[in-house]
């Protein structure tokens, strides 16, 4: 492996930049592992309680989530083997300062941090036995994710047509909010028609920060929410997701991705590699074209498998440690008052805080951590208006994973931008409250009472984070 890594640089400015004040408390969203860090570097301080001795496998694995792929063969042997079908040639450009992807603009068809999911029902009874094992039957030409990038000479899959209706949502008081239905649409096929059937789901790249304190929660605590919830007799109802672990060919509770598809960051990282960057590792050691499509077999290899698994190492360690950053303006009135509210109005079912990591073997930094994630870990019926009608394992269409709040305050100076939800149709938060229906319908139409001081609150509040 080639060792031309900024080292010294990289770890000075790391070690400065993950300084934290303060004792524990609500404010260190992550625990000991919470950043003092503004601005757009905000999600890319590794966890404050990492020792030095660690952070040069924090830098390595952050240069290579960071650095491009390039096509094989090349000089650069330890990442060459780009493609030959892709959504983009490199983590960070999806996850973009390690934070969240957004929705073309409406008519631009180059997506860059957003991808399109593919399936199709499972019918027969030989789909149904396989979808049990992978949770999705992919499109038979496209496979289970559209790539809208091709090395040279190549053509891609296809692009990306998103267009918007609007929705219009009032409030108690009258005032009105514009919300945007996104219409898909897949163009330029290059490889023929696709399953008239075709189940489509458009997934914008979530924030990095915080996944491996996710990881450690126990599985016992996520399960004992669920039975909160079921006992509680209300209209929140969350349950885990069940999926397959591709190393130990078992079923695990699903933690990672908008469905919990994943069970764990080494397979959520080893699936990106592969279905976003078209890179084999030992987990997924095929390229990812269907038997209908020929451009894999014209293709020079990377290396058998392209990425080595001491650089699928390196990769989760930096995405188990990249830390959450500390929350601001809690002594505010108005924030006080916007937790309150956001408390009363059921939000905490699901967004929940106060949660204790376990004990995870060789990495203390992220063990026995108090952390207010401000997620249960759950599917949830979300509705009809959410619904991308692609059922993910025990996930059904309309059910999504409880998305983290932490750091949500910090999503426009890091990304320059406020989109949320999915597939990024929310340019607010209000928008993002405003799309909540199936067991969040109560909660929204108590915040549509809200008067408008109470809703500056809960903004102010959720900024704070």
């Amino acid at each position: 492996m080639s060792r031309s890594y900024p080292f010294l640089a990289t770890l000075l400015f790391l070690f400065v930049g993950s300084v934290f004040a303060g004792s524990e408390s609500s404010h260190l969203s992550g625990g000991k592992t919470t950043v003092k860090k503004e601005g757009p570097n905000a999600y890319s301080m590794p966890a404050a309680n990492l020792p030095m001795s660690k952070r040069l496998d924090f830098s390595v694995g952050n240069s290579f989530f960071r650095n491009p792929w390039v096509q094989a063969p090349a000089s650069t042997d330890a990442r060459d083997g780009l493609g030959p079908l892709f959504n983009t040639n490199g983590c960070q450009n999806c996850h973009i300062k390690d934070g969240r992807g957004h929705p073309p603009e409406e008519n631009d068809q180059h997506a860059v941090s957003m991808l399109v999911r593919l399936s199709i029902p499972a019918v027969t009874a030989q789909q149904k036995a396989a979808y049990e094992l992978d949770g999705v039957i992919p499109e038979p030409t496209y496979g289970g994710q559209l790539q809208d990038f091709a090395l040279p000479n190549m053509q891609p899959e296809g692009q990306i047509d998103i267009t918007y209706d609007e929705v219009a949502v009032s409030f108690k008081d009258g005032t009105v909010v514009m919300l945007r239905k996104p219409n898909l649409k897949i163009v330029e096929l290059a490889y023929g028609d696709m399953h008239p059937e075709v189940l489509m789901s458009a997934r914008v790249a979530p924030p990095m920060i915080g996944l491996g304190l996710l990881e450690s929660i126990p599985e016992s605590t996520i399960l004992a929410f669920a039975e909160a919830q079921k006992e509680d007799n209300s209209s929140v109802t969350g349950k885990p997701n069940y999926v397959m672990d591709v190393r130990t060919q078992k079923m695990a509770l699903g933690r990672f991705g908008w469905k919990a598809g994943q069970p764990n960051l080494m397979q959520q990282n080893a699936a990106a590699f592969n279905g976003d960057v078209g890179l084999t590792s030992s987990l997924f050691p095929s390229e990812n074209c269907t038997s209908n499509q020929g451009v894999c077999t014209a293709q020079h290899s990377g290396g058998d498998p392209e990425v080595s698994d001491k650089i699928l190492n390196f990769v989760e360690f930096y995405t188990q440690h990249l830390a959450v950053p500390q929350r601001r303006n809690i002594d505010d009135p108005l924030v006080i008052a916007g937790e309150k509210l956001f408390n009363n109005v059921g939000c905490q079912n699901c967004h929940r805080t106060g949660i204790q990591t376990g004990t995870q073997e060789g990495l203390p930094a992220i063990s026995n951590q108090t952390i207010h994630p401000y997620t249960d870990m759950l599917l949830h019926d979300m509705g009809k208006g959410l619904s991308d009608n692609r059922p993910e394992y025990a996930a059904s269409g309309r059910e999504w994973r409880t998305a983290p709040l932490w750091g949500i305050g910090y999503t426009e100076e890091v990304n320059g931008h406020t989109y949320f939800l999915h597939d990024g149709r929310a340019r607010n938060l209000t928008e993002a409250i405003l799309w909540h229906g199936g067991e969040a319908e109560a909660a929204k139409q108590n915040v549509l009472a809200l008067s408008k001081s109470e809703r500056d609150a809960l903004l102010a509040f959720l900024n704070s984070l």
